[in-house]
């Protein structure tokens, strides 16, 4: 890299769910490879005035997690009844997963979408990308997409 040129901001994602976050992380770290970072359960909290008392059995549900994929950081966490809103499952977001190759997005697409929905077929657009969307079995909304070279999108 030359002095003139800056890295590329990260985008980390952070994930809510109800009590299947280790579940959904297993999942994907088994998609996307990798370790976890900074793994912590609602045990690891140290007792606080400030917080609400845990739910029964959640001790071992996840407190904080990430993945690295890539050069983003893909976190998490399970998301205990009273700390917050009411968790709506799916419906504010989408993960975006830009893949090197057409043969990965088909890899992706193909494990995420298992057990989940298809919203959008995978597909050439007319952008220029290779592009689909899914809803996977755990409600997360995904875009995975391949952007050949000289296409505009990405």
């Amino acid at each position: 890299m030359t002095n003139d040129q800056q890295p590329f901001p990260s985008l980390s994602i952070y994930l809510n769910f109800e009590e299947n976050c280790m579940e959904a992380f297993e999942a994907y770290r088994a998609i996307f490879g990798g370790e976890f970072l900074n793994m912590m359960t609602f045990a690891d909290m140290p007792p606080s005035d400030d917080m609400p008392p845990m739910p029964d059995g959640w001790d071992n549900k996840i407190m904080h997690v990430g993945l690295p994929i890539g050069d983003s950081i893909l976190m998490g966490s399970d998301t205990p009844p009273g700390f917050g809103p009411p968790l709506v499952v799916g419906s504010n977001y989408s993960v975006s997963y830009s893949a090197p190759t057409r043969e990965e997005v088909d890899r992706v697409f193909a494990a995420l979408s298992e057990g989940g929905e298809v919203t959008m077929e995978l597909q050439d657009m007319f952008w220029g990308d290779y592009f689909g969307s899914c809803t996977d079995r755990f409600g997360i909304n995904w875009q995975v997409h391949y952007a050949a070279e000289g296409a505009e999108g990405g």
